[in-house]
């Protein structure tokens, strides 16, 4: 082979580097009452960061699920075969306790522990992401019926997955998934046309299309439809006491522009057993349990996939080199990685703030349960939204590499408007901004109270400070200007948590960027003056 072939100034391969290293998850980790937790956090982490995990999280989205309706002798089944690296994903997270563990956990801090261990382990795969935050937000829907609760949360919580179609009270571990959604309702869910009809055995027979049921071979899904009372929660398994197949069929899966690991599918009820989950006519107040935690964790695996990208452009940028420097010491690369970092850094702080808040909530503290409300309807708006322009920006780090499949950063951004849309797209998740608000005043205290905590620290942070406080004040047009409201909010709520708890320079440059004024409308555009070394080697991958 000639010389033209010699291979150089290429970066080398990441190899393995510790996800857990990472200061700003493991202040929060400690911060918000997890540090207990540490140890299993950097052994996920370890894992989490290793080419071993990230082969199998490229597995499973090369060669993705293909479904099965009828086996080789003519029997309706409605199958999904997985590639076996996804069963791995899932069995690693489900030991870890990413799934529902943390319910049947007293200790104080158990859900921040969870958020912390998720964050990671969505860095390497992000797809098997979704049955798992299905499984872990079932739960608090669920208790709104005791009988259910008694019989299902055990297995939801144990640390075992039993992947197969069998009766559901006799494995020894479940997954949960969601099915809501109508192709003519979308997230406006009262539309659902679903119908249930009570039988003289004290069940529902379900009957009716589910334009998006994700992981469909989860083992119980909790759906709504419409019973007499109205709009109704109810909890319908895949397979019946008997072993016999619950009348639930899979018309088709997904042809989705990512997450494509994960099956997601047009499922049709056909006379489907339904057992009530809360009262009837009371559906949408018993699923708004579920899509509450299902919430956060858009915030979380969105923190994480900036996070993942992050690690790959900061790594490309140290071992490249042009114009003679490594692209690292290149002013302006420099500043667009110190600009990427900022951001990353500044959700996964909101996003420990916000699974803090989320533990306490549980363990009833009321005026967490206030911030709560708020808080993590403001953050998954604003930290959903970043994470695509963040992913195209990390990826023309890379230039022409991070174009290839290869590199890793094509799967990044092809999943990275996905928390945007799930549980709501941008407009529905303003709007419930200013539905809690009106429902809920004292959130709005509570939200305010947070923020007034790092009044006086930040000129910057003051002006922005005062500015939302007589935004709030001016109801006119409100449903109008919803997206400016709550980005304004998502913005000082995320310099509040830097500037009481990250280093002075960090949150010093994202004050004066995101509310200073003193930013453009594309990454790279930090002002003169940051310390661009201090935020990089807090980013900066370990090994």
């Amino acid at each position: 082979m000639s010389a033209t072939h010699e291979v150089f100034n290429q970066a080398t391969p990441l190899g393995d580097h510790d996800a857990a290293e990472d200061p700003a998850l493991l202040d929060g980790l400690r911060r918000e009452g997890a540090g207990w937790a540490e140890a299993e956090v950097r052994e996920v982490g370890a894992a989490a960061g290793s080419e071993r995990v990230r082969a199998w999280g490229e597995s499973a989205n090369t060669y993705t699920p293909v479904l099965r309706t009828h086996d080789r002798y003519g029997h309706r089944v409605d199958e999904i075969d997985y590639q076996p690296a996804y069963h791995v994903l899932m069995d690693q997270a489900v030991e870890h306790g990413m799934h529902a563990a943390p319910w049947a956990d007293d200790r104080a801090g158990a859900h921040v522990a969870r958020a912390a261990k998720f964050f990671l382990w969505s860095q390497a795969e992000s797809g098997h992401g979704c049955p798992i935050s299905m499984t872990y937000a079932a739960v608090p829907a669920l208790r709104h019926s005791p009988e259910l609760t008694a019989l299902y949360e055990p297995l939801l919580t144990a640390r075992s997955y039993d992947f197969g179609l069998r009766p559901p009270l006799g494995k020894s571990g479940l997954i949960a998934g969601m099915s809501m959604t109508e192709k003519q309702g979308g997230s406006d869910v009262r539309a659902n046309t679903t119908r249930a009809v009570p039988t003289s055995e004290g069940h529902y027979l379900l009957t009716g299309h589910k334009w998006f049921t994700s992981a469909p071979m989860s083992d119980v899904f909790l759906t709504l439809a419409q019973a007499p009372e109205g709009l109704t929660c109810f909890l319908v398994p895949r397979v019946l006491p008997d072993g016999t197949r619950n009348k639930l069929f899979v018309q088709r899966l997904k042809d989705k522009l990512g997450n494509r690991s994960n099956a997601s599918a047009e499922l049709e009820y056909d006379g489907a057993v339904a057992h009530l989950v809360g009262e009837p006519g009371r559906g949408v107040r018993t699923i708004i349990e579920m899509v509450n935690g299902t919430r956060l964790d858009c915030v979380i695996g969105s923190a994480s996939g900036m996070r993942a990208a992050l690690v790959q452009a900061l790594h490309h940028a140290e071992t490249r080199s042009a114009f003679g420097e490594r692209l690292v010491d290149q002013p302006l690369m420099r500043n667009v990685l110190a600009d990427l970092a900022l951001e990353s850094e500044a959700a996964t702080a909101l996003m420990m703030r916000l699974a803090g808040a989320a533990d306490r909530s549980v363990r009833g503290d009321e005026g967490e349960t206030a911030f709560r409300r708020l808080g993590v309807a403001v953050g998954k708006f604003w930290i959903t939204k970043r994470q695509p322009a963040h992913a195209a920006e990390a990826l023309e780090c890379l230039g022409g590499n991070g174009y290839v499949e290869e590199s890793g950063m094509p799967r990044l951004f092809r999943d990275s408007p996905l928390n945007s849309i799930w549980e709501g797209s941008g407009n529905v998740a303003a709007l419930d901004v200013l539905r809690a608000m009106a429902r809920s005043p004292e959130s709005v205290e509570a939200f305010l109270t947070e923020l007034r905590a790092a009044a006086g620290a930040d000129d910057h942070y003051d002006t922005a400070l005062k500015r939302l406080e007589q935004t709030l004040g001016d109801v006119d047009e409100m449903r109008y200007r919803a997206r400016s409201l709550v980005e304004l909010m998502a913005l000082t709520l995320q310099a509040s948590v830097l500037l009481r708890h990250a280093p002075t320079p960090v949150a010093e440059a994202f004050t004066t960027s995101r509310l200073g004024g003193e930013w453009g409308h594309v990454f790279g555009t930090l002002p003169r003056g940051v310390d661009t070394g201090l935020i990089l080697e807090r980013a900066r991958p370990h090994r």
